[in-house]
């Protein structure tokens, strides 16, 4: 049943175990199911309905009642909505001012909703295309959990929660069809194999292969201790077992070198060496206890960062140049550094180009993309610190210039090395790339990607879809989280409109129930929610655009402080709208994208509009609240405006780019996806939602 509900999420299909019945599962049954799932959005496909009808009834019974419970946690309408004006969105607009007020002040003494009782609403008249659910099966699951333990960048929380599902679910034998020779991404390797140990599922012959570094050891001792693998982070590392530290020591003996990696990271790992305790195997374990004799006494080391950082601050650039060669990702991360050093660009990018070939792809993209745009001015310049959290920081954009030749010459070699490396891939044939696809990002870092119906990489611009109106929802619930009460909760949605310039020009929340100027409402302010609450708001995008606004940033305040990963369950989304009067206030067919907020904040940004180009820009951030206000809008308008610009304005490197180049080097660039071998678009071949296999295909 868990594999399903991750199979379902991640690729809409399902693993049905046909029956070897005579006679078949009765029609009805089959068609009865497929029209409750049509309400919420879905179908089967063809190959789904004929491996459903060799189910018995008992079978078909316990398949579509999982299914439905997984359709509606993924849409998020497993739950009541409930807002505090039942008649939403009409029952708002007509209420007089004076009466929206006493019932606020009635609902904030009493925590009682006012006493509306439920009218009757015109049928749903929205309509959309419907998603296909189609047959799977287990060796495309175990495929799919591979490709993301080969991710070449980091993965989220949700990725790590279906990787340790599937190991779990597997039998031994079949472990080999998920676990892969080579785990790129070095976070993950701790993870992995911390997941392995912990199910008693780990050879050590199978598992030693991954640890190439002391800092992948350490990942893997955090891990063990339920830590921050990123190593953002510092850890208070759990008392081991002799087995676990033997293995530990072990994993380290065989890295090399060590010393000088150990020293990152100075400070953990004496606190780690108390832990493992290497003198009582010194004789074991050489090396490792002369490591940690360096570490703990101080003794001298030269290492290579303190002598590429002597060689920048003596502006000794050719000494710099010949250590950062011998690393050459390195180099490329310090690529920009280096050319402001010097009036020598044109001897670094020569040094660079020598090396190029040994970057890894998505180091080599973020390089070329970086230097595509260095002379477009803009004006911040974003940052996303490793870490857990989506937290981002923008600074003004006072870079010095750089020869603009120089930099042509830097893309150009990116472009010639990633060519000659996705050249040695399978060819690809004829290929069709969308142009759509300049408006998604390439997945880099998911990290700190929260859990959603379409996972989306950060930045990447959405078609909004059929519709005028759009109305967003949240809905939490409050109650008892690893044995503490919550209190009560109040999460306040919000909505807040700009102008082209970033000029503010009016918001919708519980401040403002509803717009003067144009077709916006707020379904009521919901301060407490022991059985769960929920609020709404509908934003007509006609009338906003005409009254002068462009940008929308809809935002989650907890206005009672709790971070929401202290919450029992919150949950935000949108739903595009025709009829935005017909049909119930929450219709799960018309969910275009829900997102689970879980993060360690009290305000998160899940998307900004543009209403001009109707696109949706996903940004899944967290907000640092200004403390010397009230968390909501009006308290962190300073904070909104920075993300705004700096999100809107940000670009990094794209997939139309990234499968273009794939198709250049692999295949014949045709005009039409009729006569293409190969498809990357938006509907179908190799889409943006396919994360996992870009990541682990295509970043090679």
């Amino acid at each position: 049943m868990m594999i399903n509900t991750i199979y379902l999420r991640r690729a809409n299909k399902l693993i049905v175990s046909e029956g070897k019945r005579v006679d078949r599962l009765p029609e009805v049954y089959l068609v009865t199911a497929m029209k409750n799932v049509e309400s919420l959005g879905y179908t089967f496909s063809h190959r789904l309905m004929h491996a459903l009808r060799t189910l018995s009834k008992e079978q078909f019974a316990a398949f579509y009642g999982q299914l439905e419970a997984d359709i509606r946690l993924l849409l998020g309408a497993h739950v009541q909505y409930q807002p505090m004006y039942p008649g939403f969105p009409e029952q708002v607009m007509e209420e007089s001012d004076a009466q929206l007020y006493l019932n606020a002040v009635y609902h904030y003494l009493t925590l009682d909703l006012p006493g509306y009782e439920r009218t009757s609403r015109p049928a749903f008249q929205n309509g959309g295309e419907l998603k296909v659910i189609d047959l799977g099966s287990k060796e495309d699951f175990y495929g799919m959990v591979r490709q993301l333990m080969q991710a070449k960048t980091s993965i989220s929380d949700t990725d790590r929660e279906d990787i340790v599902a599937a190991v779990e679910f597997a039998e031994p034998d079949e472990l080999d069809a998920i676990l892969p020779d080579v785990i790129p991404f070095k976070e993950n390797v701790g993870f992995v194999v911390e997941c392995l140990l912990k199910q008693d599922k780990a050879d050590v012959n199978r598992i030693g292969r991954y640890f190439k570094t002391a800092t992948d050891v350490l990942r893997l001792a955090v891990a063990l201790s339920d830590g921050d693998i990123s190593l953002a982070e510092a850890t208070r590392f759990r008392k081991l077992k002799r087995s676990e530290r033997r293995l530990l020591l072990g994993l380290l003996e065989q890295c090399h070198p060590i010393v000088e990696d150990m020293l990152r990271y100075k400070e953990r790992w004496i606190r780690l060496g108390e832990i493992l305790h290497p003198s009582e195997y010194k004789h074991r374990y050489v090396r490792c206890a002369e490591a940690f004799d360096i570490l703990r006494n101080n003794k001298p080391i030269t290492t290579y960062n303190a002598s590429v950082e002597l060689a920048f601050q003596s502006r000794q650039i050719w000494n710099a140049i010949d250590l950062l060669m011998q690393r050459p990702g390195e180099f490329a991360r310090r690529l920009d550094h280096l050319l402001r050093s010097t009036e020598y660009s044109e001897y670094v990018a020569l040094a660079f180009g020598e090396v190029a070939s040994q970057v890894s792809t998505p180091v080599l993209l973020q390089v070329k993309n970086h230097f595509a745009r260095r002379m477009e001015r803009q004006e911040l310049r974003i940052f996303f610190p490793k870490g857990n959290v989506a937290k981002a920081f923008a600074v003004p954009d006072a870079l010095p210039d750089i020869d603009e030749t120089v930099c042509q010459e830097i893309v150009r070699i990116c472009k010639e090395s990633l060519i000659q490396r996705f050249a040695e891939l399978p060819p690809l044939g004829r290929v069709y790339v969308d142009d759509r696809l300049k408006n998604y990002h390439v997945p880099f870092s998911q990290r700190s990607a929260s859990k959603s119906l379409h996972t989306i990489v950060r930045g990447s611009r959405i078609p909004m879809g059929e519709g005028d109106t759009i109305r967003f929802f949240c809905w939490w619930n409050e109650g008892i989280v690893d044995g503490r009460p919550t209190g009560r909760v109040d999460i306040d949605l919000s909505a807040v409109m700009y102008d082209q310039s970033w000029q503010y020009v009016e918001h919708v929340s519980y401040t403002n129930l509803r717009s003067s100027h144009y077709q916006a409402v707020h379904s009521g302010d919901i301060v407490s929610a022991p059985q769960g609450a929920c609020e709404f708001i509908d934003l007509h995008i006609p009338s906003i655009v005409n009254f002068g606004g462009r940008y929308l940033v809809a935002t989650l305040h907890s206005f009672t402080n709790q971070p929401y990963c202290n919450l029992p369950e919150c949950f935000t989304g949108w739903m595009m709208r025709k009829k935005p009067r017909s049909g119930e206030i929450f219709e799960p067919a018309t969910v275009a994208n829900k997102m689970d907020v879980t993060a360690d904040t009290q305000i998160a940004i899940p998307v900004i509009m543009d209403l001009v180009k109707r696109e949706v820009i996903w940004t899944d951030l967290a907000l640092t609240r200004n403390l010397h206000h009230y968390n909501h809008v009006e308290g962190n308008q300073k904070g909104m405006v920075l993300m705004g610009k700096a999100m809107t304005a940000w670009r990094k490197p794209d997939l139309y780019d990234l499968f273009s180049l794939h198709g250049e080097a692999r295949g014949e660039s045709v005009e039409t996806r009729d006569q293409a071998d190969a498809i990357f678009s938006l509907e179908e071949g190799v889409t943006p939602f396919d994360i996992e296999q870009i990541m682990a295909e295509y970043l090679v």
